[in-house]
């Protein structure tokens, strides 16, 4: 159970418990997930990026009327009918809004006119100095050991986090390899206020991805994901058949417009939301390889929760801070 409340620029700018944000992972973040994660004190994201308009309306209604506590919507930026999406989002009155895999100048002053708290999501310092031009309010600085779209440096998380603290002035939020309160901790002594979790939510029975992908993650080892495709958007895989594919083509010399094709249409939907291991595209973080059950979303977060204040208890007891 979580016992103790906590306060820095990142609870403060969400009007959270805690500093913990639910990734908005593609047919795995519903307003089933998002509402759990906002109820137990973190921040839950819907992710519009496996939504039509009218599915992401939907969500958000549902969201609403399951939690009265802040919840936000993750766009990425590469998406079609983005304007769409954005109208929905401004007209249903969301507050938070993280935006992902594009330029956040074509869309924060859009959101900040609307009075909408803006998080961006990047991979280098480079970025993160941008979208603090740009306007938002927080980076995420995401890993490469990140699920889903990642950045192209493959810059790790231990390397990113200060590196994006060191030039920008917003709050930085760590992302990528990060399921745990140790891991936590650990992102906080590299200058991180806050921790966005993807992969260990997808494991929890509210996100809606299938089953036999969930399972798929528990028995996922050391080195059965990969960052692939990185002449289209890169992404994190595990490895199956689809992969196999895709990494043949490459080693070939395939084009960006051949990887296309291969990627095809609903390749993610395949593998993550309808269950087919093989033929999908299965997109999980490295974190991956210490995830081993299945648990619900208020439990994953008092767990977080609680081991990073232990671990800061005993790190202090020791004598280390």
């Amino acid at each position: 159970m979580v016992t103790q409340a906590y306060s820095n620029r990142i609870t403060q700018l969400f009007h959270t418990q805690y500093p913990i944000i639910q990734a908005g992972m593609i047919w795995a973040s519903g307003w089933r997930l998002a509402s759990a994660v906002s109820n137990a004190g973190g921040l839950g994201l819907i992710g519009a990026g496996s939504m039509y308009p009218a599915v992401l309306q939907e969500h958000i209604r549902k969201c609403k009327a399951a939690t009265s506590q802040p919840f936000g919507v993750n766009v990425p930026l590469l998406y079609p009918d983005i304007d769409q999406l954005i109208r929905i989002i401004i007209e249903e009155g969301v507050k938070i809004v993280f935006t992902s895999a594009g330029n956040p100048k074509t869309w924060t002053p859009t959101l900040k006119a609307a009075g909408i708290t803006v998080v961006h999501v990047v991979s280098s310092s480079a970025f993160a100095l941008k979208s603090e031009a740009a306007g938002v309010d927080a980076v995420v600085a995401e890993g490469f050991e990140a699920g889903g779209h990642n950045g192209r440096e493959e810059t790790t998380t231990m390397v990113l986090i200060p590196a994006v603290c060191a030039q920008v002035k917003i709050p930085v939020i760590a992302a990528g390899g990060i399921g745990s309160g140790k891991a936590m901790a650990a992102a906080f002594a590299l200058g991180a206020e806050g921790v966005q979790c993807g992969s260990r939510f997808v494991a929890t029975p509210e996100a809606s991805s299938h089953e036999h992908f969930k399972q798929a993650i528990l028995h996922a080892g050391e080195g059965d994901t990969i960052l692939s495709l990185k002449k289209v958007t890169p992404v994190r895989l595990i490895k199956n058949q689809f992969y196999d594919s895709i990494k043949a083509a490459e080693d070939r010399g395939a084009n960006a417009e051949e990887l296309k094709q291969l990627l095809g249409r609903s390749r993610a939907k395949k593998g993550m939301f309808e269950g087919q291991l093989e033929e999908g595209e299965l997109e999980i973080g490295q974190v991956s390889a210490l995830i081993n059950n299945i648990q619900p979303a208020a439990d994953v977060v008092a767990e977080i929760w609680n081991e990073f204040r232990e671990t800061c208890r005993r790190l202090a007891v020791n004598g280390a801070i």
